[in-house]
């Protein structure tokens, strides 16, 4: 019988699901849940000890890694999910040390994502953009393997693009912004423009989203210009590879300066943030983060 002395934890609070998982040292789950999004800060940050008591077991824990929606703040692990709106400026850093008495490490999801994503699948790539298409969008861009955060963490979702959309009047935002990428691309950008979730969206309006997200991608490979993309999230996954198929299409209608990255899905699937928690619960990421300015 194997007898685990010491556990990692991995937090992945997302906009609709949170899902929780112990692993030992060699990065293996021992015990995971998924349960949806509490509205209600207190109830949710309740939930999150509970659910870390039920998966540690009374194990010792040596680490607690979080990915969160942004904005946020990595250092001082402060954060305020976009698309949680009761949970503002909230120093779920201090809480949780306080509370497990072990480190505890944040970031946005889409960084975490991006970590484990790569780390985890082994990949070489010198410029790496990993995406997440679910209930919002975010980006987490690798150079050499770091974390690239400049002034503030980018955010690829928030660009605007010359779209298609035959609601356009249901174009809102959630960040105020306007017509962003993410408004028509995202789980609760579709939702809103075609009344539907995702899964139920007609071919015509899947040409649609792949449309404006090949734009999207288009400008994202003339700035950024990474050697892959890698797509994880509910929306992508959900499609599959018709859905990349077809923006990659797009993307390339009128790229002439820079060459077209490659997309790929995630080869971790849906557990992309929450294996990338358990990852920086190491403490590993940390002399892999670097800051370009």
């Amino acid at each position: 019988m194997l007898i685990v002395m010491s556990i990692y934890i991995g937090l992945d609070i997302g906009g609709t699901k949170i899902m929780v998982a112990s692993t030992d040292k060699n990065g293996t789950f021992l015990k995971r849940i998924k349960v949806d999004t509490p509205k209600s800060y207190d109830e949710g940050m309740e939930l999150l000890h509970n659910l870390i008591k039920e998966v540690s077991g009374g194990v010792n824990i040596l680490g607690i890694g979080a990915a969160a929606g942004g904005p946020l703040d990595p250092e001082k692990g402060i954060i305020s999910p976009l698309h949680q709106e009761e949970w503002r400026n909230v120093p779920i850093k201090k809480i949780m040390e306080e509370k497990w008495h072990c480190p505890f490490y944040v970031d946005v999801d889409t960084n975490v994502a991006a970590l484990g994503e790569y780390y985890l699948g082994g990949y070489q790539e010198k410029h790496f953009l990993y995406v997440t298409l679910s209930t919002g969008m975010g980006g987490g861009y690798l150079v050499d393997g770091k974390v690239y955060h400049g002034f503030s963490h980018p955010e690829v979702a928030h660009q605007c693009v010359d779209y298609h959309c035959s609601h356009p009047e249901r174009i809102k935002c959630e960040c105020g912004g306007g017509a962003c990428l993410e408004a028509l691309v995202s789980g609760n950008g579709i939702k809103r423009i075609y009344k539907k979730n995702a899964e139920h969206l007609l071919n015509h309006e899947w040409k649609e989203v792949a449309y404006n997200l090949g734009m999207g991608l288009r400008n994202i490979a003339a700035i950024l210009s990474p050697e892959i993309v890698v797509f994880g999230g509910g929306v992508a996954l959900g499609r599959g590879q018709e859905l990349l198929d077809r923006a990659e299409k797009y993307m390339k209608t009128g790229l002439k300066m820079v060459p077209a990255p490659k997309l790929k899905l995630s080869c971790l699937g849906y557990d992309t943030a929450l294996k990338g928690a358990c990852f920086i619960a190491t403490g590993e990421h940390i002399r892999k983060y670097v800051s370009f300015t």
